[in-house]
């Protein structure tokens, strides 16, 4: 068994206002928090074949899925269908929490 310390994947800059941190990872699995630090900050409009559960842990964001729109807040939790067109603009700094089945392996 591979166990990664806390804090051992480093912060990246994945867009403008936004910054991402894988948080643990193994083959089937990774948990990611991504930073939104400005309101109006776009996590842009993508689509990928892992199935993606997202938590709010803090700000509000409004999402969308294949042309449905909403709105998240803390506490808020959802899951995004593989292959899924989504994005989200941040309307209140804060921090989603993502978790990837399997791992993405673009994040590493």
């Amino acid at each position: 068994m591979r166990i990664k310390m806390p804090n051992a994947f480093p912060v990246i800059q994945a867009d403008t206002d936004i910054t991402r941190q894988v948080l643990s990872e193994e083959p089937k699995l990774m948990v990611v928090s991504f930073c939104f630090n400005k309101k109006g900050a776009v996590g842009a409009l993508h689509d990928h074949p892992h199935v993606q559960s997202t938590y709010v842990k803090s700000g509000r964001f409004r999402f969308t899925i294949d042309d449905k729109e909403f709105e998240v807040a803390p506490g808020d939790s959802f899951v995004i269908p593989s292959g899924a067109r989504h994005g989200c603009v941040c309307l209140e700094p804060g921090e989603l929490i993502d978790c990837f089945t399997p791992r993405r392996d673009d994040f590493l």
